[in-house]
């Protein structure tokens, strides 16, 4: 139930920061202090990983993200998706996402340019942050949750 509950969590994430190349605060920091209400009130993280490991797995994911957002590659708000998912979950989950979301960002950068002549213009229009050549820079948050989901499929 947890998994799934972060799962509805990345997918909004997902959406917004392919429709708009951003993620609200409300989504990113609303879900971050949660978890760490529930990190402080439980001891454990949403998915029952001791506290100590949820702090290590936000370490973690600021570790990851941070200089990508030095170097512009990543956004405030990836940074702070990645830093929730940490309270949230453990290090090898972060590990897992951030590893799954850096190969399916490879993929679809290869495969872009052949899919996206198929994908109708409606979805290419709301989807038009992801379109090949558009940017440098990706919208980050669908990689994160094709990651998440690989992960959750390779660990359970």
């Amino acid at each position: 139930m947890q998994s799934f509950i972060l799962l509805i969590w990345l997918t909004l994430c997902a959406v917004q920061d392919a429709q708009e190349r951003h993620i609200a605060n409300g989504l990113t920091l609303g879900a971050g202090g949660l978890a760490l209400a529930y990190l402080g009130w439980t001891g454990t993280t949403w998915l029952g990983a001791d506290a100590v490991q949820g702090g290590w797995a936000f370490l973690l994911a600021l570790a990851f993200t941070l200089p990508g957002y030095a170097l512009r590659r990543v956004g405030a708000g990836d940074v702070k998706l990645m830093g929730a998912l940490g309270l949230a979950t453990d290090g090898l989950h972060v590990l897992g996402t951030f590893i799954g979301a850096g190969i399916a960002s490879v993929l679809w950068l290869l495969l872009a340019p052949r899919v996206w002549l198929f994908m109708s213009q409606g979805l290419r229009d709301r989807l038009r942050y992801l379109g090949p050549g558009t940017s440098n820079k990706q919208p980050f948050a669908p990689f994160v949750l094709t990651g998440f989901l690989l992960t959750l499929a390779w660990l359970h």
